[in-house]
């Protein structure tokens, strides 16, 4: 036995007539949808249920596993206290993929929990199979703000340890699409958002897996997603299994995106390896892009290269070697590091604190590796997958307002008393001042009701 199936549905507390109280019938066309998939996990008779949700524990850097022998929850928080759901867990497996994950070096487990009782994300799915099906245990999972290669990585190891067990298994990822869909909805309209909806739905009605790992991450952040990650792990689980999908429903009447689709498995097809094809593709660009890098991305990337791999830093390039601008001239430098799309670490000076611009990036390679505050410090295994970027700042000058501010030409630092934050310019998804502004400010501490003076500045970007 192994995974056997998979469902992509939706959670919207609405749906259950104890909460909608008559405003689920706006969503009629989601709960039909709803009801047929919860015919199919039925139909598969499934031992037990691997079900992620994005409103189980979620930690940035660490994938929750939900510990003990039981759970129970209930809607009482959307007034309906009458619709609780028990559930045992299938300890067995939990404890397995917690020691698959530790063997694989994914950070995975049962660390962190801080609300057993099961989530809205959780419950709906459950509502409606437990009318089909009752069967069952549960493993349920969080999700998390780890790469979504090992996220996907993860969902292998279901796939793994359901095989292991001999386990007769079915993933239900639990999820919404955007919540950017309606200018009238409850968090306004994104062009993203219907773009994002329309491409998630093309990948999941053809199985096209190996797609789900290619969004982009702006995509995903403009379309406030709520399901992707969900949806990858579930990816994962099929991994090498050829699948009949059917995709059922799409909603966007709340103004956020209900999606219903069932997976059946009908095989082996080892040539559906998708994050395997995904790392080979990633790999074959990072050594393009490698071969035609610049003196100033070429400094940083073997900066971290060797710190990371001996604790030690290179001597600053000799006249001759790089550019005459590295070794005569002094000015910030901020030293960017990305993995699968995803800022790995960034660490800058506003004006220069060292000799020259190649000391400078030196010294901040060094610490966006392994100093920046946000982040881990980067690993041996991370560093063929890296890309860097180099920005040289000039001189910072102070302007009146707002208004002074070009997001794609100009650099923002905000100032209020003794804090500083500073955005540099033609980021990607950030597309306006505003947003620059705001960001900046967040990033300095200070507070929306605090004046504070703004900077400008103008960089050059190395990559």
């Amino acid at each position: 036995m192994a995974v056997v199936g998979a469902v992509m549905v939706p959670h919207p507390p609405m749906i259950l007539p104890e909460v909608g109280r008559g405003s689920e019938r706006t969503i009629e066309k989601t709960t039909r949808a709803y009801e047929q998939a919860a015919d199919f996990v039925a139909s598969l008779e499934p031992e037990t249920i691997v079900l992620s949700s994005p409103h189980s524990i979620m930690y940035a850097d660490y994938l929750h596993i939900s510990p003990g022998r039981h759970a129970s929850g209930s809607m009482a928080r959307f007034r309906a206290p009458q619709v609780r759901i028990d559930r045992d867990y299938d300890e067995e497996l939990s404890k397995l993929l917690c020691r698959l994950a530790e063997k694989s070096h994914i950070p995975a487990g049962y660390l962190g929990e801080r609300d057993p009782s099961l989530d809205h994300g959780t419950i709906v799915p459950l509502y409606f199979i437990m009318q089909k099906y009752r069967n069952f245990r549960l493993v349920r999972l969080g999700i998390s703000g780890i790469s979504l290669a090992e996220q996907y990585r993860f969902g292998m190891l279901v796939q793994q340890a359901a095989e292991q067990l001999n386990r007769r298994v079915v993933y239900v990822a639990s999820g919404d699409l955007s919540h950017k869909l309606k200018e009238d909805g409850p968090y306004g309209f994104d062009p993203h958002g219907p773009e994002y909806d329309a491409l998630l739905e093309k990948v999941c009605a053809n199985a096209d897996f190996g797609e789900l790992l290619s969004f982009d991450p702006v995509l995903l952040k403009k379309a406030a997603e709520c399901g992707h990650r969900s949806f990858v792990i579930m990816a994962g689980a099929l991994d090498r299994k050829s699948v009949e999908a059917h995709w059922l429903s799409h909603q966007d009447v709340t103004g956020v995106g209900y999606g219903v689709c069932t997976f059946r498995v009908t095989g082996d097809d080892p040539e559906r390896n998708f994050l395997e094809q995904y790392e080979t593709k990633a790999a074959a660009r990072i050594k393009q892009e490698r071969e035609k890098e610049d003196p100033y991305v070429r400094l940083a990337r073997q900066t971290v290269e060797m710190y990371i791999r001996t604790g030690k830093t290179p001597n600053p390039p000799k006249k001759g070697d790089v550019p005459d601008e590295m070794l005569t001239r002094k000015a910030g430098v901020f030293c960017s590091l990305h993995e699968d799309g995803n800022l790995r670490g960034c660490i800058g000076t506003i004006r220069p604190a060292y000799g020259c611009i190649a000391e400078e990036i030196i010294h901040n390679a060094v610490a966006a590796c392994a100093s920046d505050p946000r982040f881990d410090a980067v690993g041996r295994d991370e560093l063929d997958r890296l890309e860097y970027s180099v920005d040289i700042l000039d001189e910072p000058e102070d302007i009146d307002s707002a208004a002074d501010l070009d997001v794609k030409k100009y650099g923002v630092i905000v100032t209020y008393g003794r804090k500083r934050g500073l955005l540099l310019p033609n980021l990607d998804g950030v597309d306006t001042v505003s947003e620059q502004i705001a960001i900046a400010r967040r990033k300095g501490g200070i507070r929306d009701d605090e004046p504070c003076s703004l900077q400008r500045f103008e960089v050059v970007r190395h990559f």
